[in-house]
């Protein structure tokens, strides 16, 4: 399989990034997260009890993503 991602919009990128993950999330038990993933979790945890981060909707974030490469 090959994919022209030359001419591929990117809301066509993001959109298969998200299948991608989506079937990886799925069909593979043993995936886990690069250990840079759970510092920089942790660091926005931090941030948000110290008051200088807050939580966006996911759905209103992914809104914000698509309207941004539309």
């Amino acid at each position: 399989m090959s994919l022209n991602l030359h001419e591929m919009t990117t809301k066509e990128k993001i959109r298969t990034m998200e299948l991608l993950w989506d079937d990886i999330c799925r069909n593979v038990p043993d995936f886990a997260s690069p250990k840079w993933h759970g510092d920089i979790l942790k660091d926005r945890e931090k941030k948000i009890k110290q008051g200088k981060e807050k939580f966006i909707d996911w759905e209103q974030a992914k809104k914000d993503i698509w309207d941004s490469v539309s």
